[in-house]
């Protein structure tokens, strides 16, 4: 599975923070064998700028994963999830639903998650948190559907 990973912090996107959370996500991507592309990107928490990336990246057809990282709070700047769902074809609630549902069980603060998921041409976008235990904790609570859902966006049956 080629997946590619999207940090989205203002602070890490000027370069007043170093990026935790991106380099995390990338890691587990490689413990669980998915096939990390090179280019990981850092952008502001601008849903211009983040729909632009999601279209072209999912358009491209060289990515079967789109992974965020950020962006998904109550906060006046985070719009990753409104970003994602202007771009997607198709909304997968269940993912959101299951990583808030893991993340209760060890942080009460993970019901103030707005993470989504969808389906945009022929690549699956999914929305983690911006902290790197929060992102790596929600990405292990999906992780296992993500090739199969991955396979059935390429014509796979489900059984």
């Amino acid at each position: 599975m080629r997946v590619a990973v999207l940090t989205v912090s203002d602070s890490v996107a000027q370069g007043a923070r170093v990026d935790a959370s991106g380099p995390a996500v990338r890691k587990r991507c490689a413990e669980l064998g998915w096939d990390v592309m090179a280019i990981t990107e850092a952008l502001p928490d601008d849903r211009e700028a983040l729909e632009t990336f999601l279209r072209e990246f999912a358009d491209s057809g060289d990515v079967d994963l789109i992974l965020t990282t950020g962006g998904t709070g109550i906060g006046p700047r985070d719009v990753t999830p409104e970003a994602t769902t202007a771009v997607c074809e198709r909304i997968l609630p269940g993912f959101g639903e299951q990583m808030r549902e893991a993340g209760r069980r060890l942080n009460p603060r993970a019901s103030l998650s707005r993470a989504t998921a969808g389906v945009r041409k022929r690549a699956l976008i999914v929305n983690l948190p911006g902290s790197p235990k929060g992102a790596v904790e929600s990405l292990d609570a999906v992780a296992e559907l993500l090739p199969h859902a991955v396979d059935v966006l390429r014509g796979a049956r489900h059984d």
